[in-house]
């Protein structure tokens, strides 16, 4: 499956734009979208929206593009998982990304010691999640709870949640969301 870099490469070359012409239309450094086209460094959500934006196209507009990019085969060798997390702190990477007609996003989480997915958002689906490594803290609008290796948890993701790495060490989960939102 192509990378999220060499893919955004692609598009911004049709389009005619240099890297410095898209760093002024998306807000975002030339020299951070240049180690994202190289895949030297792994753009947040915002960073790839806005990016994709000046681009004129969408989150899912480009996941799709990736997904016909690489036919379609029921099984993801690990190293086949399409990486859409946070450079160094937090890694999103999904299951599936090819798969037609998916209804689900299933992710592999991976947090650094201390990383925090930030202020609480909120979004229209239902996630559910075990911790596989480590200690989470989930925050789901005012309840939070440390949730260790063996526990999960499943909620409806309009309300503001959070996710903090409260270990010393690297903590994973696995998740669902449905629908997708990417």
């Amino acid at each position: 499956m192509p990378k999220i870099g060499s893919l955004l490469r692609e598009l911004r070359r049709r389009r005619g734009l240099g890297v410095r012409e898209l760093a002024l239309r998306s807000g975002i450094s030339h020299s951070s979208i240049s180690l994202i086209e190289r895949d030297r460094m792994s753009p947040s959500i915002d960073t790839l929206s806005a990016i994709l934006d000046a681009l004129g196209t969408t989150l899912t507009g480009f996941f799709a593009e990736m997904s016909v990019a690489a036919p379609y085969s029921p099984f993801y060798p690990a190293g086949e998982w399409v990486e859409v997390g946070k450079a160094q702190t937090i890694s999103y990477r999904v299951l599936g990304m090819n798969h037609p007609n998916r209804q689900i996003l299933m992710l592999h989480e991976t947090y650094a010691a201390g990383a925090d997915s930030g202020a609480p958002y909120s979004h229209s689906a239902q996630e559910a999640g075990v911790v596989v490594r480590g200690a989470v803290e989930v925050t789901v609008g005012d309840q939070s709870r440390v949730l260790r290796e063996g526990d999960g948890y499943y909620f409806d993701s309009r309300i503001p949640h959070r996710f903090r790495n409260v270990s010393g060490g690297t903590s994973a989960i696995i998740s669902a969301v449905t629908p997708p939102t990417y």
